[in-house]
């Protein structure tokens, strides 16, 4: 007897639940396929059902997303797609397996460079490559092209070259620069090396407490998970013990990564979808982003949470999202191509 794979008994069971309840409790809910942590998200949609009294039911796909809804085709009960990287955002867009929303809600609070031209994707909040500094230096000022400065040799920490946060960044110059530009300048950061790219953001405020390196490359939203003790009593000590930077391109503003969510293709609940992004982008929801997990607002003028808001004004790079994923691949091959991991 042939036997089902995992994901497709998975989906049948999920879509017989979906469809075997009452007509009128489908309109009162909203499936979200989601690879951000559930702990992390379920505030903001418990905030969203309480508003709207329409349930959320959502599934935690930690890796396999596109590969998921792909497998389940048009009988998806994903109402909404939602990713924690504008990475696997746009290769959901990029595979057919999101349609465009027209929001003056979403086009109001979503700068034009942070969602789709069609409304196939939009930003929910961001996260910025900061630089963590000792706090000796008393740095004030720095920009991503002088990471490979020379005087910066033997005194940088960084995750590896392919984790989608620096291949991200790779990107960006890529698209600031031109690849031959982004090849020299990645050459410049590997000499500047204190020890291999390995480790999290986290270890980098970690080694330049214990002087194994001078500066490093992290995301902004570790300083307030370290600064506010949800790390453990070390991380505190690793947070106060750096300085944080707002680094930019010299041409640019400083570069972000950003959750955001998409409607999937064949959502059966697109009204409740849509109004589930509204949400995420109304005043209430972004300040809870800023709450829960540190994370910038996408709305402009939306509150800070003030570990974050005391690191200074956020300039994000105006360079469009998209055309900076479709250097992507370019940037993971400079990164094996110089051998940044090695």
């Amino acid at each position: 007897m042939m036997r089902r794979s995992p994901v497709r008994l998975g989906t049948a069971l999920f879509a017989s639940w979906v469809l075997g309840m009452p007509a009128a409790a489908h309109a009162q809910e909203v499936n979200l396929y989601t690879t951000r942590e559930p702990g992390l998200i379920r505030p903001l949609l418990d905030a969203f059902t309480k508003s709207t009294g329409i349930k959320v039911n959502s599934i935690f796909v930690k890796d396999g997303l596109a590969e998921r809804v792909t497998a389940e085709g048009v009988s998806s009960p994903a109402d909404v797609l939602m990713t924690v990287d504008f990475g696997n955002l746009l290769d959901l867009t990029g595979k057919g397996l999101t349609q465009p929303v027209q929001s003056a809600a979403l086009e109001k609070a979503v700068p034009s460079n942070l969602r789709g031209a069609q409304g196939e994707w939009f930003a929910l909040s961001l996260r910025a490559r900061v630089v963590y500094a000792s706090k000796d230096l008393a740095l004030k000022n720095v920009t991503y092209e002088d990471l490979a400065d020379p005087r910066w040799k033997g005194k940088v920490c960084i995750r590896s070259g392919q984790h989608p946060y620096n291949t991200a960044l790779i990107a960006s110059y890529i698209a600031h620069h031109g690849e031959a530009a982004a090849e020299t300048w990645l050459r410049g950061v590997k000499a500047n090396l204190a020890r291999p790219a390995t480790g999290g953001d986290r270890e980098v405020a970690r080694d330049i407490m214990g002087a194994i390196c001078d500066i490093g490359v992290a995301n902004s939203y570790y300083v307030g998970l370290m600064r506010s003790g949800a790390g453990g009593p070390d991380q505190v000590k690793w947070g106060q013990a750096i300085d944080v930077v707002l680094p930019t391109f010299r041409q640019g503003g400083t570069q972000v990564n950003l959750s955001g969510a998409s409607v999937a293709k064949h959502a059966p609940h697109r009204a409740e979808a849509v109004k589930l992004l509204e949400y995420l982008v109304s005043d209430e929801a972004q300040k809870l982003y800023a709450e829960v997990n540190f994370e910038y607002p996408v709305k402009a003028g939306a509150p800070i949470h003030p570990l974050i808001d005391a690191l200074g004004p956020l300039r994000v790079d105006p360079l469009p999202i998209g055309d900076i994923v479709r250097h992507r691949a370019a940037a993971s091959r400079l990164v094996d191509k110089v051998g940044f991991d090695r």
